[in-house]
Formats: C-alpha cells, structure tokens, sequence
C-alpha cells in the first residue's frame, strides 16, 4: 500500500489546504503482523526524513498538521543502523511519552557519520484526535530487516511493530 486514506472532516481539509502539500518519498511494504517503511532521498539525510514522515504518515494524515511548534532531536548510536533506530525510537517518544508532538515535517539538520550523531528539528504541534484522523498506532522500532542503502539513490528500510 503506497499511500494511508484517512477520512478527514471538513475542518482538517480546510488546514491541508492552507499549506502546500507535504513532500513523499516513501512507501509502506506489506509485512507479517508489522509494516515495513522504505524511505528514499537525494541524499541519506533525506531518507532519514523520510523514514520519520512515513512513521508518522502511518499514525495521521500529517497534512492535518499545522507547523505551530519546533522541536528539536539529537540522537547517538553506535553505527549507522543504531544511529537510524535511535533516530526514529526518539521522534517516536516525543509523540507517544513526550508532549505527544506530531510533526508536519522533519528536517535532518546534519549527520555526523563518524561519531554516528543526528541533529533534527519537526514543526508541528500537539497531536489531537478531533483535529488529526487517527491512524495505527507505532509500538515501536525494530532492528528487524532494518537496512541503509547509499550507493545509487539513498533508501532505508525499517519495520515497524503496530
């Protein structure tokens, strides 16, 4: 399934459409009782963003979501698949644990690949039921399959436990 159809209110169409249209370059890849993303981008940080969009494309139609609110994320691992998993654990604890912020977009500010570091910022806002549709709720990140792509167009793979 290439895209999430949300049913969305006459309210929630009217803040789509005070913004352009948010940049896709994902898919959800059919998995055994999960849902593998793959994200893609001119560059890896590109995919990295990507892969968060489509997280959080699976919970809501982030076009419903207005850019009031930044958030920052600094994440570590040890590799650039920890590095990937920490990065997408983290922007999923600031929606779930956190202050339940959904982001619009995500932009990976920088990667530092030689001491596997990520700055991030997301503008968007505190995640509502009567303003976002609900989606599938993300448990969590697995290693699963996770794999980072870098030699023609950068791509990751990551599957995610609903």
């Amino acid at each position: 399934m290439d895209e999430r159809y949300y049913t969305v209110s006459p309210e929630q169409a009217e803040i789509k459409a005070k913004y352009p249209s948010v940049t896709k370059k994902h898919e959800y890849l059919d998995h055994t009782a999960d849902v593998q993303l793959h994200a893609w981008g001119d560059t890896l940080e590109e995919a990295f963003e990507q892969c968060a969009m489509a997280m959080f494309g699976y919970m809501t139609d982030i076009e419903t979501v207005e850019p009031l609110d930044t958030v920052e994320v600094e994440t570590e691992g040890d590799d650039m698949i920890s590095l990937l998993f920490h990065f997408l654990d983290d922007w999923l604890y600031k929606f779930s644990a956190d202050q339940f912020f959904i982001p619009r977009e995500v932009k990976v500010l920088h990667i530092d690949r030689m001491s596997f570091k990520i700055r991030s910022i997301g503008w968007g806002e505190e995640f509502n039921l009567s303003k976002h549709p609900q989606g599938t709720e993300v448990k969590a990140i697995t290693y699963s399959a996770m794999q980072i792509h870098e030699e023609e167009k950068p791509e990751v793979y990551v599957i995610i436990d609903i």
